[in-house]
């Protein structure tokens, strides 16, 4: 099946132009012009990228992706907008956006960008087990669920690619700016402490005790590893 890509924006002019272009390419494209409308697609059809508008009558696009992170879908999100503050910037990755462009942009880019993440998501499904352990917890690739002790627990999106890329390497040491790039997608604009907040949530929640971690491991003046 193609891939489906759900576009939340309100001008409609900008909106007819980037599902034209996504038609092109060959993925299905649904539109939705408000906030609300946006999140009961999310819900409802199930896309592999969203790209959301800012600007939007009933939900701006910051409650739409609160709402829609809020009820567990991890779809990834491509921030389309004309702010490009860098404060706005660090907002909506801490919401948990994957990417973030800035109007006026090229449309051979926004393709190479929902490209590179559905390839991101294709590469995470194909070469990682259905199913990984480490101590008393499991996580089920096929259904995205991570259980500690028999028990699910909740993790925010990012905080789970964040895992999925820890485990990917076996044991291997990963770098701070390795795993920007990986899973947030950006660069050096935003301090590399977005990794460390999210590294003291998985070991809250899947360390037995987060102040002695064994298995999310600091490898000083690197980054981490996952130790099994």
């Amino acid at each position: 099946m193609a891939p489906r890509i759900l576009v939340v924006e309100d001008n409609e002019s900008l909106a007819e132009g980037i599902e034209y272009n996504l038609r092109l390419e060959g993925y299905e494209v649904q539109v939705a012009d408000t906030g609300p409308a946006g999140v009961e697609a999310a819900r409802t059809w199930r896309p592999d990228v969203m790209l959301l508008d800012l600007m939007l009558p009933g939900m701006d696009g910051y409650q739409v992706l609160r709402a829609v992170r809020g009820s567990g879908n991890r779809v990834p999100v491509v921030i389309l907008s004309a702010r490009g503050e860098e404060a706005d910037k660090v907002r909506g990755f801490r919401l948990d956006a994957d990417q973030y462009v800035t109007k006026p942009f090229s449309i051979v880019e926004l393709l190479e960008r929902i490209a590179a993440l559905l390839r991101r998501e294709s590469q995470s499904q194909r070469q990682t087990p259905v199913e990984q352990r480490f101590g008393d917890v499991l996580i089920d690739l096929a259904a995205r669920t991570v259980t500690k002790a028999g028990e699910p627990c909740a993790l925010t999106p990012k905080a789970y690619e964040l895992l999925l890329a820890l485990l990917r390497r076996d044991g291997a040491v990963a770098g701070r700016n390795e795993l920007l790039k990986e899973v947030w997608g950006y660069g050096a604009f935003v301090m590399t402490r977005t990794v460390d907040s999210h590294i003291a949530e998985l070991r809250r929640k899947l360390e037995t005790d987060p102040a002695e971690p064994r298995h999310i491991v600091t490898v000083w003046k690197v980054g981490y590893r996952l130790a099994r």
